[in-house]
């Protein structure tokens, strides 16, 4: 097995508690769906959210949703950016994995889609 990062991200519509918890869970199960990630073989998970933001921390929505105790969670405020998309959670995760870097499916939901279509394969 070999370390293999996989990206996402998402928006919500609103700095609302429950949106962040929701966006952020969907987000995350759709990647370990999609790429088939046993919590075991998780060694990190890092996000950032953009400064409009503020109503919930995504990585403990995430701990709880996914019911993640023992993963490692890193969150960090992106920074402000003339133009960048709002209301966005970014997320990169680390994970042993057998698959190589072009197998690996990465995920961007909502608005967030426009930002790589070029790896997007939700």
């Amino acid at each position: 097995m070999q370390p293999i990062a996989i990206r996402g991200a998402t928006t919500v519509s609103s700095n609302s508690a429950e949106e962040i918890k929701s966006a952020s869970v969907e987000l995350v199960k759709a990647i370990v769906e999609q790429n088939q990630i046993q919590e075991e073989n998780i060694i990190m998970v890092f996000l950032t959210m953009t400064d409009d933001l503020t109503a919930y921390n995504a990585s403990s929505a995430i701990r709880i949703g996914m019911n993640w105790n023992l993963v490692p969670f890193f969150t960090s405020q992106e920074p402000r950016i003339d133009g960048m998309l709002a209301h966005c959670i970014r997320v990169l995760i680390q994970v042993h994995t057998d698959k190589s870097r072009d197998q690996v499916k990465h995920v961007y939901l909502g608005q967030a889609a426009n930002l790589r279509p070029d790896i997007n394969l939700k």
